[in-house]
């Protein structure tokens, strides 16, 4: 049957991370891998609450019935009026509400890619990402946020294909936890007006900050460049899965509104539309405890930052290098010369059970075989700090 398969199917391969969170079942696992989200995070009470309410007399055949393909109105209102407040003034005709913004990805790689365009990314990027435009066949070029390289180079390197769009998560991106600058930020618009491209903002994590000055979204600058949300390019990727709920899938695009169109003709093929009860509970618990509920977790994702970091400074050997994020999930820890990620990770799980994800798979050259991501959410102080202490005994011997 495979020789039937099309072309793009040979591109697709399993994510690692989805393979090493079948690790977490096992006994004494200490798994710095997926970045997951802390389930004693996750407003239950709220969500069982917004269930119900959903499944009364008075909203059950709403919430168990067919819905538009754009989202829940009432969502995307609450959606909208979130954006304004992080500088992105725009309407609820704005916003496309998505099965995660996993599958906001996969639609932008399908309504931009033609085989062999370019997708500008960074040089370690986001899997996920990978993983979706590559179903579409496109060439890879690094992204560097501001570098050097200009458009010229860029286009020079696309041969016979068109470069389509850049990539980037801009606040504390996965897999580096590192941010763009104000600076960069700026460059990059300059860079997507020059290519004539599309610019893709994933703001996965932009609501948890932990210190340092909060950095506009590009498309909140490009806003203000140009004083219309539908004159601009940059497109903006937002989710619950980091602050609420990933199991819901809630996520969500903003967009000139050509754009909004197109992916809303993909949704109404792939899957008409996201779950309408799963929408109408979102809302609800969105409205009554969102700006409560992220102080919180604020403070338990800072804390365990805070606890990964001090422990790599104990533990670490000479040669070892990390970033210190201000948000997000993620540490890079470059490993000492002549280090290799996936023998460590070897390693590590046979002689002290400790799981991470080697950096290689986060290149799409397949280079970065001296790095590994550590995610630090879904470990409480005391289990980071004993498995960074196993992890240096290993790196170190």
């Amino acid at each position: 049957m495979h020789q039937l398969f099309a072309t793009r199917a040979a591109r697709m391969k399993a994510s690692e991370i989805r393979e090493l969170l079948k690790l977490l079942g096992q006994p004494g696992i200490i798994s710095f891998a997926g970045g997951i989200p802390d389930p004693a995070l996750f407003p239950a009470e709220a969500f069982a609450h917004a269930f119900q309410q959903a499944l009364g007399a008075d909203s059950r055949a709403q919430a168990l019935q067919y819905s538009v393909s754009e989202g829940y109105l009432p969502l995307r209102e609450w959606i909208a009026g979130h954006m304004c407040r992080i500088g992105i003034d725009c309407g609820a005709d704005d916003v496309l509400i998505t099965s995660g913004s996993q599958q906001a990805l996969d639609y932008l790689g399908k309504l931009f890619l033609s085989p062999g365009d370019t997708a500008l990314v960074g040089w370690p990027t986001y899997l996920g990402a990978l993983a979706a435009f590559n179903a579409y066949e496109p060439r890879f070029d690094q992204l560097r946020a501001g570098g050097n390289a200009g458009a010229a180079q860029y286009r020079a390197a696309a041969g016979p294909g068109a470069v389509k769009y850049a990539y980037l998560s801009p606040d504390f991106a996965n897999p580096t936890g590192e941010t763009v600058d104000r600076q960069g930020r700026e460059a990059l618009l300059d860079l997507a007006e020059e290519l004539d491209c599309a610019l893709i903002e994933d703001g996965a994590y932009q609501a948890l900050r932990y210190d340092g000055q909060a950095i506009p979204p590009i498309l909140a600058l490009e806003l203000a460049q140009k004083g219309d949300l539908q004159a601009c390019r940059t497109i903006y990727c937002g989710s619950f899965s980091k602050t609420l709920s990933p199991g819901l899938r809630m996520g969500w695009v903003v967009a000139a509104r050509p754009v909004i169109a197109q992916l809303v003709l993909m949704k109404q093929a792939a899957d008409l539309h996201s779950a309408t009860i799963n929408q109408m509970a979102v809302n609800q618990v969105a409205q009554n405890c969102f700006d409560a509920h992220i102080p919180k977790v604020r403070a338990t994702y800072r804390a365990r930052r805070d606890a990964m970091l001090a422990a790599l400074d104990r533990h670490m050997p000479e040669g070892a290098q990390w970033t210190r994020p201000e948000g997000g999930m993620f540490i890079w820890l470059t490993l000492p010369p002549g280090s290799d990620g996936a023998q460590l990770l070897a390693r590590a799980l046979e002689t002290v059970k400790v799981a991470f994800v080697p950096g290689q798979a986060f290149h799409p050259d397949g280079s970065g075989g001296n790095t590994i991501r550590l995610s630090f959410s879904n470990s409480d102080e005391a289990t980071i700090a004993e498995g960074i202490a196993r992890l240096g005994a290993v790196l170190g011997g």
